[in-house]
């Protein structure tokens, strides 16, 4: 796999997001995990949605973003609410 796009969930859009974003490649995808790489998109992109995180956590674990478990989608609801308050907060 050399290319972001070959990973579940990443098309042309998002591929191009995560390299304007400084990720070039699975595994710097993989290694920072999709938190941070959601974080990275979010800085660029204010309108990343909770999707994206679900599709890049799905690229992360190899897997379609519908099949993360629900409580890995639990999870990420959390966190997406955490960076979305952060950056309200550091826009205000």
């Amino acid at each position: 796999m050399s290319k972001l796009s070959d990973l579940p969930n990443i098309g042309q859009v998002l591929e191009a997001k995560l390299i304007a974003s400084g990720i070039k490649t699975p595994l710097q995808l993989i290694e920072l995990g999709s938190r941070e790489a959601y974080a990275r998109i979010h800085e660029q992109d204010s309108s990343a949605c909770l999707h994206m995180l679900y599709a890049l956590e799905g690229a992360v674990q190899g897997v379609r973003s519908h099949q993360l478990p629900k409580s890995t989608q639990r999870e990420l609801i959390q966190e997406f609410k955490i960076l979305n308050q952060i950056t309200a907060c550091a826009i205000t």
